[in-house]
Order: structure tokens, then sequence, then C-alpha cells
């Protein structure tokens, strides 16, 4: 994720990779972020965090509090901490940081490899309009962005975070269907693949409601009627709403626990 946003970023000329500084405990996965984005490398934590500004906290929730120890030293006013760890409040972020500290909490998903990502952040009791900006900028880059309360983003997690590995359990089912209907698998799964992609732009760049945009398909007494009749009576909208509460309760109870 992290060398997704860094080369977002660089993409939508935000900053130039001169710009970037990046640490990691694991040196094989330092080099392959320098190589992928153009940036330097820090030997340590506190040196990148001397070195910036801005600064994407990309790590595991397990990993955050330890981290935020290392890092409390040399964090200072000029510094904004954007942290794309799961579950981790701003409350519990701002306690490990020195006074004042400004820190905005972000979701994001996996689709920002490829420029595609649906994102949603929050802001910290003193974090700026300014920084909010910043934080639009750089997951704007990659994607969508939108500014929610804290409490929502378990909700977040559920729909959008969660919600790729939905989107593909879907495109491998309609794959599934074209195979059992006579198509071979290769066309059936970019045919599957390519559906979703237009409806979703046809939601995105229409902006009508998807009922709306359902029924447009839906001919009386004809194909598409049928096979909705066979998702409702499958239960396949209720499964999905489902899927999203139960991962954002997860999402809750993992916030918790770390």
């Amino acid at each position: 994720m992290a060398t997704a946003l860094a080369k977002g970023c660089v993409r939508a000329g935000i900053l130039s990779p001169a710009k970037l500084i990046a640490s990691d405990v694991v040196p094989a996965a330092l080099a392959a972020f320098a190589k992928e984005t153009g940036a330097r490398v820090a030997s340590t934590n506190r040196a990148a965090v001397s070195d910036a500004c801005v600064i994407v906290l990309a790590v595991k929730p397990n990993q955050v509090a330890g981290v935020l120890a290392d890092i409390a030293p040399v964090f200072t006013h000029k510094h904004l901490l954007i942290s794309i760890a799961a579950g981790i409040t701003l409350a519990r972020m701002e306690a490990a940081l020195p006074a004042g500290a400004r820190v905005i909490r972000v979701m994001p998903n996996t689709p920002a490899l490829v420029g595609a990502s649906a994102s949603a952040f929050a802001l910290g009791s003193h974090a700026t309009a300014d920084d909010a900006a910043t934080a639009q900028k750089i997951f704007g880059a990659v994607g969508i962005a939108y500014q929610v309360k804290e409490n929502l983003l378990d909700a977040v997690t559920g729909l959008s975070g969660s919600g790729p590995a939905y989107a593909f359990l879907v495109i491998e089912a309609l794959s599934d269907g074209g195979v059992a209907a006579g198509l071979p698998r290769d066309v059936a799964t970019k045919l599957a693949a390519q559906t979703l992609l237009g409806a979703a732009k046809m939601v995105l760049e229409t902006g009508k409601h998807p009922g709306e945009l359902k029924d447009m398909v839906t001919s009386p007494g004809g194909t598409t009627i049928e096979g909705l009749h066979k998702l409702e009576r499958g239960r396949v909208r209720a499964a999905f709403i489902s899927a999203v509460r139960a991962a954002a309760a997860k999402s809750k109870q993992l916030g918790k626990s770390q």
C-alpha cells in the first residue's frame, strides 16, 4: 500500500521521487520500495521522520505502538502523521506522541495499486483544514477519498476496505457461471471483470441510483429478470449486507484488542 501511494503521488505530480524517504525493518522490502518509487531510504525510522514533514505510517496494527514509541522523541509540531493501520484510534496515536500531535487516520483499499482506491479519512483533534487537504490530495491521487467522522471508519472498513474481496468473489462466480454455460475460462473471467468495471463506471459517471440502472437492463419477461429472481431467492442482497456488517464489527473488535 505504501508503494501504491508513493507511486500515485509521483504519477499525479504531487511530489517528486527526491521528496520521498522511507524506512523499513526489512531490508529487502526497503530496497524494493526504493526501486519502485525512486525514493531515498533511511537507516532508521527516526532518520526518516527527521527528514520529513508528512509521515505515512503503513505498518500492521500490532506494530504501531512500537513505531510511535520509536519516533516520538523526534516528532515535532512540523510533522503530520497519516496512519493506514486498521483499528488503531486517533486517541491512541495522539497519546503515544508529543502533546498537540497532528494525526489523521485513513482506511484505503488495495485498488490503490491500480489507481482506483476508495478511501475515507478522519482528522485527529489537532489536525487542521490544511492537513485534511493534504490527505485528500495524497489519497485522491490513487482513487477517491472522503472525510468522515472516526466512528464511521469501521463501516468504511467493512464496505470499501474489505469490499474488493467481495468483488473478486463475484467476478470468480460470474466466470464460473460463464464456464458452466460453455465459455472458455479466460474469456469468461475477462467478460465478468469488464462487466463489473463497466457497471461501476455507470454508477459513478451517470449519478443514477443503482436500482434505476438495474431496471434499465431488466426487460419485461427477459433474461435478466430471470437471473435476478435466482439471486433474490438465494438472498444474495442480504448476504452482502451481512458481510459488510460482519466485517465492520470485526474491525471494531480488532481496534479494541490491539
